[in-house]
C-alpha cells in the first residue's frame, strides 16, 4: 500500500469511523475538544483563513432550544448526546487576515472587500474546516454524529448573528449501542477519477 499512515489510523479516521447515532453517557471534555481544534487548525485552506467558529452546546436549556430547529429525525439523538457542537462560519473572517496572513497586507481589500465574495470564501472553507473538525474528533477517539437536517435560519436566529452563517449540527461523545447504520456503498476509484 502507498500510504504512509498506519493501517491502524487509517481506520481511526476512515475505513473504521462511522457516524454516530448513539453515544455513552461518557461526557466530552473541553480539553479534548480544545485538543481537537489544536490539530485541525493546520487544516490548508485557501489563504489561511479560517471562518469556522464552533458553539458548544453544554446547557439544558441551549440544547432544548437547539432540538426545538432540528429536524425530527434527528431530535433525539441531539438530545441524549453528551455533547453537541454547532459549526459555523464566520462571514467578517477577513477582519483576521493582518493575523493569519501578515505576509500579504493588502489582501483583506483586494479580494475580500465585498460581502458575496466573503461569504462565497467563507462557505468554502468554513465547509473544509467542518471536514477536517470531524476527522479530528475521530483522532480524538470520539465519534461524530454531523448534521445538516435543521432549520438553518432558525438556528442562526437562535444562536447566531447575521455574521455568522451556520453549516452543520455535531452530536459528539463515545459511540454507543447500535451507534452505527450498516455502510453504505462508496464510489470507486474509476467511477471518480479521470485522467487527462
Amino acid at each position: 500500500m502507498s500510504l504512509t499512515l498506519a493501517p491502524a489510523a487509517q481506520d481511526l479516521l476512515f475505513r473504521e469511523a462511522r457516524t454516530a447515532n448513539t453515544f455513552t453517557d461518557e461526557p466530552v471534555t473541553d480539553e479534548q475538544i480544545r485538543a481537537v481544534y489544536d490539530l485541525v487548525k493546520y487544516g490548508p485552506t485557501a489563504f489561511n483563513l479560517t471562518p469556522l467558529r464552533i458553539l458548544l452546546i453544554r446547557s439544558t436549556d441551549a440544547r432544548a432550544r437547539l432540538v426545538a430547529h432540528m429536524e425530527e429525525g434527528n431530535r433525539a439523538k441531539t438530545s441524549a448526546a453528551p455533547l453537541v457542537a454547532i459549526l459555523a462560519t464566520d462571514n467578517e473572517f477577513h477582519e483576521e487576515t493582518h493575523r493569519l496572513v501578515p505576509h500579504a497586507p493588502g489582501i483583506k481589500d483586494a479580494y475580500f472587500s465585498e460581502r458575496p465574495v466573503r461569504e462565497h470564501s467563507a462557505l468554502l472553507n468554513g465547509s473544509l474546516q467542518c471536514a477536517y473538525f470531524v476527522v479530528g474528533v475521530r483522532a480524538a477517539g470520539l465519534a461524530a454524529g454531523p448534521m445538516t437536517g435543521f432549520d438553518h435560519e432558525g438556528v442562526q436566529k437562535e444562536f447566531l448573528d447575521d455574521d455568522h452563517t451556520p453549516l452543520m449540527v455535531v452530536n459528539l461523545g463515545k459511540p454507543g449501542p447500535k451507534a452505527w447504520y450498516p455502510r453504505s456503498p462508496r464510489l470507486d476509484y474509476d467511477d471518480v477519477v479521470t485522467t487527462l
